[in-house]
């Protein structure tokens, strides 16, 4: 059988491979293993790949190029629309096909995608909606439409829509779900010895302002002017990768490391040496970070956006943070001067561990076979 995915994902073609980004490949080759024929449907980049990429493991993917558009000027307001009705155009051809067809969301080719499919109502059709699907949540008009749409019996028939988190008011269309990046093999790694002092703190995330980078380092900068020796590094890059070095620079702050985007196998063994994985995110749905850093018994410290209040067991296996510095900084002083670091260390790592790649494997084989039965 074929399986048709639509993305907004940027891909990468090198040596007869296809790439894009590492976690989403790892995932989509899991549901690869069971079909026949592959087609991606997304936008084309004529960029490297990097340390952050994969390729796809298939033997049959065909892939069809869409053009990336967005928002955020007038000008590419201006193109978005010039491309609107090629990229429809190919959405709509796609959907005439005989196939299971995989909807990524939010994003703008998910969008149209989930516009194109309400015509299509036999289809059989999964999305995986990899945003925060809590309803009160502030959200974009067109992530709140498509959220809609999934969300709708009426305009979404015969379609099955993984979400993270379990919340109020869903459709039958809805399915709670997870994420996973390491496998039961990596179990036997769990045990790691840290060291006491200095207190490490991992920053995990793109170094933008919605991963909001600069609280971490004011909350770190505060822990250490109270006389607690901490160290934060940051794993991950982006647009004020330059402005937070420079902010480093002109204060001194020597307890600060840049590290740049890292392969897997390093930023395992940054979450087995560090105490907290620190996240202030403005907006989450499944931050894999977090998780990961839970398997490996790293505490994470995070803002409670999406399902991250469920995660972390409303504070039983982490720190949610606040927003208030001063406050944040309690909350840390006081867990490092209780004695309960340790058990929180545990509870994080027994939850995370029952996420692994074959439990998520299979999973997705149920979603699989649910739509392969349920065909309206």
């Amino acid at each position: 059988m074929r399986f048709t995915v639509f993305t907004h994902v940027t891909h990468v073609k090198h040596n007869d491979k296809l790439y894009a980004y590492r976690p989403y490949v790892t995932e989509m080759n899991i549901w690869f293993k069971y079909f026949d024929e592959i087609r991606v449907v997304a936008p084309l980049s004529k960029a490297h790949f990097t340390a952050i990429d994969a390729p796809y493991e298939h033997a049959k993917i065909t892939f069809v190029e869409l053009k990336a558009f967005d928002f955020t000027s007038w000008a590419n307001l201006l193109a978005a629309l010039f491309f609107l009705p090629f990229n429809l155009f190919i959405i709509a051809r796609e959907f005439q096909k005989k196939a299971h067809f995989h909807l990524r969301c939010p994003g703008n080719i998910g969008f149209l995608a989930c516009i194109i499919q309400v015509f299509f109502p036999r289809k059989q059709k999964t999305a995986k909606y990899a945003g925060n699907w809590d309803p009160n949540s502030n959200q974009p008009k067109s992530y709140r439409c498509q959220r809609a749409i999934l969300n709708s019996t009426f305009w979404s028939k015969n379609m099955r829509v993984l979400v993270y988190g379990d919340w109020p008011d869903n459709s039958t269309n809805i399915q709670p779900f997870f994420t996973a990046t390491y496998s039961e093999q990596e179990l036997l790694e769990t045990t790691t010895n840290r060291e006491e002092f200095p207190i490490q703190f991992s920053f995990v995330g793109g170094i933008t302002a919605g991963k909001n980078p600069f609280y971490a380092l004011e909350l770190i900068e505060n822990l250490q002017q109270q006389g607690l020796a901490c160290r934060l590094n940051f794993y991950g890059s982006g647009d004020l990768e330059n402005a937070l070095k420079q902010r480093i620079l002109e204060k001194k702050l020597s307890f600060c490391n840049f590290f740049g985007a890292v392969s897997k196998e390093d930023l395992k063994a940054a979450y087995q040496k560090s105490h907290f994985m620190i996240l202030p995110s403005q907006s989450e749905g499944w931050p894999k970070a977090v998780a990961e850093a839970m398997f490996w018994g790293c505490i994470p410290v995070i803002t409670p956006v999406s399902c991250v209040p469920q995660m972390l067991d409303f504070g039983k296996r982490g720190i949610l943070l606040t927003g208030d510095v001063i406050r944040d900084s309690e909350q840390l002083i006081t867990l490092l001067q209780s004695g309960e670091m340790a058990a929180m260390s545990k509870a994080a790592q027994q939850w995370s561990i029952s996420y692994t790649l074959e439990s998520f494997e299979n999973a997705i084989k149920a979603v699989i076979h649910h739509a392969n039965t349920t065909i309206n």
